[in-house]
């Protein structure tokens, strides 16, 4: 039963090895991409109400028991993680079928997002932290392909700085990962968290610590985050909605994981720097979505903010503080994949980026209008939009720890996310329409409709919150107990 838990990255894997052949075959990629991450979606869901009849799962390969083989773990929080993370990819790929160019079809498209998103889901799904770097390195390399796919320009100067950034993180990981197997003997995550628990988080440990946090960080957009808005506005807009959602939130995953399982008995030092990291991401964060004119870095930036805001949730480590963070992540990977397409299909209709150049779409494309109104009050944190709730726990936390400093910081930020927002929704929708009747370009339903099941989403994350609550409970629960997942994994029976 437990081998359930390996389809979602065994699946697309497999998928995208097999559309490899199929490279004329347009129209039967795109069906077969779109069924395999559908299926993986039911099937996350299935594993999900799994945990909560069974509890944790574990997947041994090999016939290798732990913590000597490398094994695949599922608990509430990675799959939900990797339920959200299809549903998402499933979306994008829709939107992918009516304005991605047949030329980039023709170059592998489809078996690299499917290679991409096995690296996210194994990332979300394993137990060894040397199998985590494996698939970070899986999904980095599709990455690399995606975001150069094409070959225009922009994309080629802006992936020279996505590799070069990534390559150097990747090698710091592997640094890390070294010193830790040479300090702890170990690399299993469950059996890594038992014997620290025991012989207590030396020094040398903790500054281990620090460089898996520098890792994690430069992968999810923090603090070093110059990257990030150049490389996620460079690719076509399925690609870049995929990047917002997904590339940024391993880092995190990776980081709640590490941090709240295996180095959590130094907080004060740990959990501090997450705490700084993430106030300076606000920080800058908000200052580059209000510095620019451009839509597309205006959005990149609020993935910079998204990744500080839910960090915060980490630094302070309550209970409500982590279950926030949790409601948070699932939102942010759907309100961010939404506003890419939104602001891709903006730019499709005018042909232009600036926002001072475009005015009046309302006028032509309504619905258009209202959907971006809509997450932009979800991302503000707006109720009963999905936002709200992530915001109000880990608010609640912050209180609770006295955290008034990061408190202040991440309900500032809303503020500068909605002034952001409200700046490409004044200029570009409202006022005198700058298409005329002859120029007006038709809003094809195929682009329309992945918007709109995501804004869906959206409201139904936050309107149905109490469909996933306990899953989130459980979630939180498991990160601040690490002794559920020890026991899950080290001792549970086949």
């Amino acid at each position: 039963m437990n081998n359930i838990i390996v389809f979602p990255m065994v699946l697309p894997l497999l998928t995208g090895i097999f559309l490899v052949f199929l490279r004329k075959y347009i129209r039967l990629q795109r069906w077969i991409s779109i069924g395999v991450m559908v299926f993986v979606a039911g099937l996350s869901v299935y594993i999900l109400n799994l945990i909560q009849a069974e509890g944790i799962l574990r997947l041994d390969f090999g016939g290798w028991q732990p913590p000597f083989g490398i094994l695949f773990v599922a608990d509430s929080f990675s799959v939900l993680l990797v339920l959200t993370a299809s549903i998402v990819t499933a979306i994008c790929l829709l939107y992918a079928f009516f304005s991605i160019d047949r030329a980039r079809e023709e170059m592998f498209f489809y078996p690299f997002v499917l290679f991409m998103v096995a690296g996210v889901n194994g990332s979300f799904l394993t137990g060894d932290i040397f199998n985590l770097f494996v698939c970070f390195e899986v999904m980095l390399l599709a990455s690399y392909i995606l975001i150069s796919l094409g070959g225009t320009k922009i994309q080629l100067k802006e992936s020279v700085i996505y590799v070069a950034i990534n390559v150097l993180s990747s090698w710091f990981f592997l640094v890390a990962v070294a010193y830790l197997y040479g300090t702890v003997g170990t690399l299993n995550m469950a059996h890594l968290s038992q014997r620290i628990a025991e012989s207590g988080q030396t020094p040398i440990l903790t500054v281990i610590s620090i460089l898996f946090l520098l890792v994690f960080a430069l992968k999810a957009g923090m603090l070093l985050y110059f990257w990030l808005p150049g490389s996620y506005s460079a690719p076509p807009t399925a690609v870049a909605a995929l990047f917002g959602a997904l590339l940024t939130k391993v880092g995190i995953y990776s980081m709640f994981r590490l941090f709240s399982l295996v180095f959590y008995h130094e907080p004060q030092i740990t959990h501090t720097l997450i705490g700084i990291m993430a106030g300076l991401t606000l920080i800058g964060g908000s200052l580059g979505a209000i510095a620019y004119r451009d839509i597309r870095l205006i959005i990149s930036y609020n993935v910079i903010i998204g990744a500080g805001v839910i960090l915060v949730g980490l630094a302070i480590s309550t209970p409500s503080a982590i279950e926030g963070s949790i409601f948070y992540l699932i939102h942010d990977m759907v309100s961010k994949a939404l506003l890419f397409l939104l602001a891709g299909t903006m730019i499709a209709l005018t042909g232009h980026a600036k926002m001072n150049r475009v005015s009046g779409l309302i006028r032509n494309y309504p619905v258009l209008g209202w959907l971006f109104f809509i997450v932009m009050l979800s991302l503000a944190g707006i109720p009963p939009l999905s936002g709200f709730l992530g915001k109000v726990l880990i608010s609640q936390g912050a209180i609770e720890s006295g955290s008034y400093l990061l408190l202040a910081l991440s309900l500032i930020s809303s503020l500068f996310v909605l002034y952001s927002l409200l700046r490409i929704f004044k200029q570009c929708f409202w006022g005198e329409t700058t298409i005329s009747e002859d120029g007006e370009v038709p809003l094809r339903k195929g682009m329309l409709i992945p918007s709109v099941l995501l804004a869906a989403a959206s409201v139904g994350l936050g309107l149905g919150s109490e469909l996933i609550v306990g899953y989130v409970r459980d979630a939180a629960f498991t990160l601040s107990n690490p002794n559920i997942y020890i026991e899950g994994v080290l001792i549970q029976d086949e």
